[in-house]
Formats: structure tokens, sequence, C-alpha cells
């Protein structure tokens, strides 16, 4: 079959790699119909390479129909449609009974110290062949594929691979008060959903990024902007437009290559440039992210507010302003979103024909599989309008 693999920094090719097969009972083959580029393939594109293997496949926001199934795949049948979450949870450990399906106790990558393995990323998280491919191997399948109906475009539905039940926990774990003033820090397609859904619970929403696609789109919502190309303090922008309080709460939708943070990018090209083992211990021990937006976040959010943590990082020992975090009395709230916790709430949403969150419109380029590396190049360089890139295998 065809896939996405990764071959070294900024170098993905799609080439021919073997056909997966079911190798554990509870196993079941997909056919992939429609397959997401998401902002953190861009981290194994960009930064996280020393994780990665030569011919990674890529790729963990699928969804597609069902081809095979192996004989403890639970109610999973041949022709189902089904999206696949981003991590491989069993649903029935202590971790998953809790609603904790990125900890997965079944799947949890204990060699790494990390918790659930994760489709198509990296080392870190299992190395397991992605989605970005014509075929994939889904394990656990008897309980974490979501069945959705034949018929509506795939774009209704992909999204609850990643996308919306990201921004969705971001979302949640900001807590934002009813009336409340909600700062979204990059408009990426995280940011973006995440927008679409507070604004869609009646908060008032305030949006920054220094791409004008992403601004309009935003606005466009009926969201306020901020760009940052025409502002020298987030912070104080945001404050003099709550009574000098700041946001009730704050979502970093950045993570670890946000800009404005010089030295921390060069830092990061130089642990690219280490040999790869000596890197990736490098990278395991020290602080490497570039971390202005999440010092944003904490600078522009009220006393006693929220910042929820949904971007990546990947530093064990970045520095934190503890004290500020401490004086102003603020939560800290994070992690890999919990897909399966979140689906059902989502459900109606996409059910509803009047597309409230327009999935259906989401999307800003559909790709063939066969030109992912053009449009990796472009989505990383935010060139022609890229935001969300669905492969078409």
């Amino acid at each position: 079959m065809k896939a996405v693999t990764w071959h070294g920094k900024r170098d993905v090719r799609v080439e021919d790699v073997p056909d997966p097969r079911i190798e554990q009972p509870t196993d079941a083959i997909v056919k992939i119909t429609s397959s997401g580029l998401c902002g953190s393939d861009l981290h194994l594109y960009e930064t996280l390479g020393p994780f990665m293997g030569q011919g990674d496949v890529l790729g963990h926001e699928p969804m597609g129909i069902v081809e095979e199934v192996g004989p403890e795949a639970g109610d999973l049948k041949v022709g189902d449609r089904v999206v696949m979450p981003f991590q491989i949870c069993c649903g029935h450990c202590w971790m998953c009974e809790r609603g904790l399906y990125t900890q997965c106790e079944t799947t949890q990558v204990r060699d790494q110290g990390m918790g659930a393995a994760l489709f198509g990323f990296s080392k870190l998280y299992g190395e397991v062949p992605g989605a970005q491919a014509e075929y994939l191997r889904v394990p656990q399948a008897q309980f974490m594929p979501i069945k959705v109906p034949h018929g509506p475009v795939d774009e209704r539905f992909l999204f609850l691979s990643d996308v919306l039940p990201t921004a969705w926990q971001s979302v949640e774990y900001a807590d934002t008060p009813d009336g409340g003033t909600l700062l979204v820090l990059g408009l990426g397609p995280i940011g973006d959903m995440a927008v679409r859904i507070a604004l869609h619970r009646g908060l008032r929403v305030i949006g920054v990024d220094r791409v004008t696609e992403r601004l309009d789109r935003v606005r466009a919502l009926g969201a306020e902007v901020v760009d940052m190309r025409e502002v020298d303090d987030i912070g104080e922008e945001v404050r003099s437009r709550t009574a000098g309080r700041g946001a009730d709460a704050v979502i970093d939708a950045v993570g670890m290559e946000a800009h404005g943070s010089p030295v921390a990018e060069m830092g990061q090209k130089l642990f690219n440039a280490l040999p790869k083992r000596l890197s990736a211990t490098v990278m395991n021990k020290v602080g490497l992210d570039r971390m202005s937006a999440i010092y944003t976040a904490i600078d522009a959010v009220r006393r006693g507010g929220t910042v929820s943590l949904i971007g990546v990082y990947g530093g064990q020992s970045d520095p934190m302003p503890i004290l500020t975090m401490f004086d102003k009395q603020l939560q800290l709230r994070m992690g890999q979103a919990n897909v399966r916790r979140w689906s059902d709430a989502i459900m109606p949403l996409l059910l509803d024909d009047a597309d409230p969150l327009g999935t259906e419109s989401f999307t800003t380029h559909q790709v063939p599989l066969a030109d992912a590396a053009g449009a990796y190049e472009r989505f990383q360089k935010k060139q022609d309008g890229t935001i969300k890139v669905v492969f078409k295998p």
C-alpha cells in the first residue's frame, strides 16, 4: 500500500509499505477514506526527529471502512464506517474506566515512561504505524473505533479522531464561567475549533494569532481577535478589553514551537544537529520548548483564572514562573485529549443537519496522498492559506 513515511527533518515521502494484517484477536483492518494532517505531525516533521525511525508511517486522524476484523473485535463488522481516536485504548483497564483513555494501562508505552500508545507518533508513543496511508491496522477494535452513519461527507465526522475532542477538552478544562471571557492563543486547527465550541456555548472569545487567514476565519465566526503583529504586549491588550483583570481562562493551543522564543528555537535546532542517540537523551532531560505562548497565557489570565494547556510540549525541565502562578492563584490543566470521554457529547452536534460547528467547511485543503510532501511543507510554512489539510488516499 501507499503511505506517508518519515525520513528526516522536513523529509516525508509517499512510499510502498507492507499492507497491515491482523496480529491480535482484537485487531481490525480499516480502508482509509480520509486522514488529517495535524499540527502535532509538524513536531515530528521539524523538532522531534531524534525519536523517529526511518520509514515510520505518519498520521493519527483517520476514518474509513472496516475491511477485516479479528475474532475478538466485539460488535465491529466488515463494512462499518468508523473514526479512530488518535490514542489506542482498551476501554476496560483502571484508567479507561475513569475516562483517562490517554493513560490506558493496556497500551502504555512503559519503556519510554509515557502514556497510551498513539498512531503514527514516534518511539515515545509506541511507534505504531500511522494513518496517512491506504490501510490501517486498528488495535483494541473491540472498543476504540467510533461508528458513524454512512452517507454524509467524511469531514462531518473525521474530526472526532482528534481535532474535535482535543478542542472540546481544552474548553472543558478552561471552565470559563457563564458570560466570561476565554482567550485562545493560536488559531490553527485546534484553536480554531476551540473558538467554535466556545462561541457555541455563548462565551466571549478573543483569538490570538499572527496569520491573516486564521484571524479572518475566527473573526467571521464572531470572535474578537488580536493580531500579534500589531500588538507589543498581548497581556496588556487583553486586560484593556476586560476591565483591567485579564481573561477568565486561557487556552494555549500553540505548544513547543511558539513564535517569539528565538533562544529556545536555536536550542531546538542544536539538539537536532546532535547525533540521534545523544539528542534524544538530551531532549528527554532538558527544557527544549519555545515557551512564549505559555508565558503569555500566565500573564494574560486574570487572578484566580485557569490556563488550559492543549498545545504539545516536549521539554522535561522547562522553566516556569511558579511565583507568578502561585501569587495569581492559577489553575493549570493539561494533557492529551481523552477522545472517547467526549465523543458521545460531541456526536449530537455532528448529527445535526445545521452542522453548528461548521465541520463540513472546516477543511481548507483536500490533498491526494501522493502530494503529502508538498502539503507538509505548505502547512509548516503557513502558505497558501493552509489551515486544515485532509488527505484522500
